[in-house]
């Protein structure tokens, strides 16, 4: 019989949840890389450099990919030979596991979990409680697969009650346009098809603990060798959404996603579930077992698993934020590539709020917002010699709905944020002569780079949420909506669409 030591689950929790914070897996890194070298787009092959060149920067600085470091989820397949030397539940044991990865002083990372969703809505300080989805099972060892799971790519999570004789292709293909680019394409799609609703939708999630495989896939297709009918359906998934065109971050391009995964299981005979969860450019597992000969030794990968590509901002337009005006910011064109030096604020969710609670009652801001460009974003404490921890963009969209008031009755000119905005707040851009502008999700370490000073200007109480004033230098943007209102998430993945040729694109 087999027993587990509670210190020692304990820090292979901590281990592993520290290790997948700035260690992509070599499956991921090397599709990535495959995506970047056939990408035709330059804007969408510019953003996977900037994923993949952030990327091997965390794994040699240990710090976190994505400055969302991730709701914590973890999968325990416990064999029934197994016994638990431990006094606390299994739930508190990886609960405690993830605190301390969480709270380590030398990579602290991005504490995101609120108690009380549908009320206060307070922070737990230290990422916990992680979700646990626990089996036991035949053997004597303890499998656990961690997994950091980033909210802007759990925001976009579909399910579907389908009828039988529904088309499961032509569901995901209408659905995965709606999803829009918040999930930092291109990255994994996991499906989940049959048993009853949150089978569904766990076998979704379960699947993208896999490896990346499809091009095995692909070779055993070639070969004539018979494949499955889930084989068969992940490969032409994989043809038709690569076909769709919203490419790198939405910015149109050939690959949309990496590999399609799907798990299934008996179903209902008047039913057909299937869920779908994507996986962003900042996929972040890793599996173990442990037989009760001592924690987790978790193995460094090899730097030369990361290509080796440079990247100096680009040949972009230089922007001084501290003396930018409307008239400048209006001679942009959507996809223009820019690098901003100077002033920028901050500000996300919770911040936005609370600036359109102030204006509703007539109350003095804070800050001053005139002619002032304001970047979406909750950044990861900093540690050692850093101004600011990882960095990057969080899904605009969030917004959309401050955008109109904020831009009417405070002067603000831009907003830098992640993916594409909705209509209503391009509506609200056009009419107000404003811009927004996006950064690469996914390069959270690299963008860091650019800022040279932060400080919190106005609700330090909302923690990384709170209003910042950050000075910047050279931080690579494109203009994603003009003045004008023309939007490059709207116009290029229809471009590409059209140019790769395999689905037509549908008429306005």
């Amino acid at each position: 019989m087999t027993i587990i030591k509670q210190e020692d689950f304990i820090q292979s929790i901590a281990d592993a949840f520290q290790y997948i914070s700035y260690f992509h897996p070599k499956d991921f890194i090397d599709a990535m890389t495959e995506a970047w070298e056939k990408e035709e787009n330059p804007a969408a092959k510019d953003a996977m450099a900037q994923i993949l060149v952030n990327s091997r920067m965390c794994a040699q600085g240990h710090r976190p990919i994505c400055q969302d470091t991730g709701i914590a989820v973890v999968f325990l397949k416990v064999g029934m030979n197994v016994q638990w030397d431990a006094q606390l539940s299994i739930q508190d044991m990886v609960d405690e596991g993830v605190r301390r990865a969480y709270l380590n002083s030398d990579n602290k990372l991005r504490a995101s979990v609120l108690r009380d969703p549908a009320g206060k809505r307070q922070n737990t300080k230290d990422n916990t409680p992680a979700v646990v989805h626990m089996q036991l099972v035949p053997g004597n060892k303890v499998e656990v697969t961690c997994a950091a799971k980033g909210g802007g790519s759990e925001n976009k999570s579909k399910l579907a009650m389908l009828n039988p004789s529904d088309s499961i292709v032509d569901w995901v293909l209408k659905t995965i346009p709606t999803m829009g680019a918040g999930w930092c394409p291109p990255g994994i799609l996991g499906i989940g098809i049959g048993g009853t609703p949150e089978k569904a939708m766990l076998m979704a999630k379960e699947s993208l603990m896999g490896h990346v495989d499809i091009h095995d896939l692909q070779a055993k297709a070639k070969s004539a060798q018979e494949l499955t009918a889930i084989e068969s359906l992940r490969l032409e998934l994989y043809e038709k959404v690569n076909a769709l065109g919203i490419g790198a971050q939405g910015l149109g391009g050939l690959s949309t996603v990496l590999d399609v995964k799907i798990l299934d299981y008996p179903t209902h005979a008047a039913s057909l579930p299937i869920a779908m969860i994507p996986n962003c450019a900042a996929t972040r597992h890793i599996e173990f077992e442990l037989d009760g000969s001592g924690p987790v030794q978790l193995e460094a990968p090899k730097m030369s698993d990361w290509p080796d590509i440079a990247y100096d901002g680009g040949s972009g337009k230089k922007v001084n934020l501290n003396t930018l005006t409307k008239e400048e910011a209006n001679t942009w064109k959507h996809g223009d590539v820019l690098l901003l030096s100077g002033k920028m604020l901050t500000g996300r969710d919770a911040a936005h709020k609370r600036l359109v609670d102030m204006l509703n009652k007539g109350e003095q801001l804070p800050i001053d917002l005139t002619n002032r460009v304001i970047y979406y974003v909750g950044p990861v404490d900093p540690v050692r010699e850093e101004v600011v921890g990882p960095a990057g963009p969080t899904t605009a969209t969030r917004m959309d709905k401050f955008t109109r008031q904020l831009l009417e009755q405070t002067g603000l000119l831009g907003m830098v944020g992640k993916a594409e905005r909705g209509q209503v707040a391009i509506d609200a851009i056009k009419d107000n002569k404003a811009v927004y502008l996006m950064a690469v999700g996914g390069a959270a370490y690299l963008v860091s780079k650019a800022i040279k000073k932060a400080t919190v200007l106005a609700f330090p109480e909302l923690g990384m949420e709170a209003i910042y004033e950050f000075e910047v230098e050279d931080m690579p943007v494109t203009v994603a909506v003009d003045a004008q209102g023309i939007s490059v998430h709207q116009i290029a993945p229809k471009q590409w669409q059209a140019k790769i040729g395999i689905i037509p694109v549908a008429a306005d």
